[in-house]
């Protein structure tokens, strides 16, 4: 509950008329504050790295109820010391944890975090059946560090195709939606880090009901309808995977990930 004082004068008593629109007022403003929170959502973050805490923080301080999902929980608990995950979880008691399973079980909505060469067998983990009918948004890229920076992009999930056409195939009953993925995850949470957020982010997916959720979810980070270009069908994955190696590159020269691009005319 949120209480803003009413002050009167100590000479002076407030009138019955006074009285009755402050009670108003606060009855409105209690039923305000209890629909946003009739808003917030179970989300489950599929991968327990530097974007997957990122987002874990962002959305808990949003009001969502997040758990994360790891391989195996309690070797990602055992981990201890600066950067480990068991430090990361005292510092934000509400974030819960499990397994993948647990986790796509969990959430309304749920998002891929993973790295993109694993991002299959981590939806695979997650299962079908924890994930049909719910929105399920991926961020991953197809890079293959195998030979070292910069990154190539995996073929055979590149080009005629992508990670996101791909997640959508091995869990056809889910709503896949790509964003978020063609740029550093400081900006995907918080855009007006830069150019007071006047920078663009693509979305793509079959779903359009399930796109407007992720634009609604978008919004409360920050970003602009201006700034989200819808691409169409999952198929617009394929471009925005291929954005990261000019991506790359401009990272290695500016030696900063806190930049985007933006669409001018």
């Amino acid at each position: 509950m949120f209480w803003l004082p009413f002050i009167h004068s100590n000479s002076v008593k407030p009138s019955i008329f006074e009285f009755k629109f402050s009670s108003l007022f606060f009855i409105i403003l209690f039923f305000s504050f209890d629909s946003i929170k009739l808003h917030s959502m179970k989300i489950g973050i599929l991968g327990t790295g530097g974007v997957g805490r990122a987002f874990a923080t962002r959305l808990s301080g949003l009001g969502h109820d997040v758990m994360m999902g790891t391989r195996d929980p309690k070797a990602t608990l055992e981990k201890t010391g600066e950067g480990s995950f068991s430090l990361f979880l005292t510092l934000n008691p509400g974030v819960k944890l499990g397994t993948f399973a647990e986790s796509a079980a969990y959430g309304e909505m749920v998002i891929n975090v993973s790295k993109g060469s694993n991002a299959i067998d981590v939806i695979k983990s997650a299962g079908e059946k924890n994930l049909n009918g719910k929105v399920l948004i991926d961020i991953t890229n197809p890079l293959d560090f195998s030979k070292g920076m910069p990154p190539s992009l995996i073929p055979e999930l590149s080009n005629t195709n992508s990670v996101g056409e791909e997640t959508q195939r091995t869990v056809p009953g889910a709503k896949v939606v790509k964003t978020l993925n063609t740029m550093w995850n400081g900006l995907m949470i918080n855009p007006n880090l830069i150019a007071d957020g006047h920078h663009v982010n693509y979305l793509c997916g079959n779903d359009s009901d399930a796109k407007e959720k992720v634009k609604k979810l978008l919004k409360e980070f920050g970003w602009k309808e201006e700034s989200l270009v819808d691409l169409g069908d999952i198929t617009g994955a394929r471009a925005t995977e291929a954005t990261l190696p000019i991506w790359l590159r401009v990272y290695g020269a500016r030696k900063s990930g806190a930049f985007n691009f933006q669409i001018v005319s």
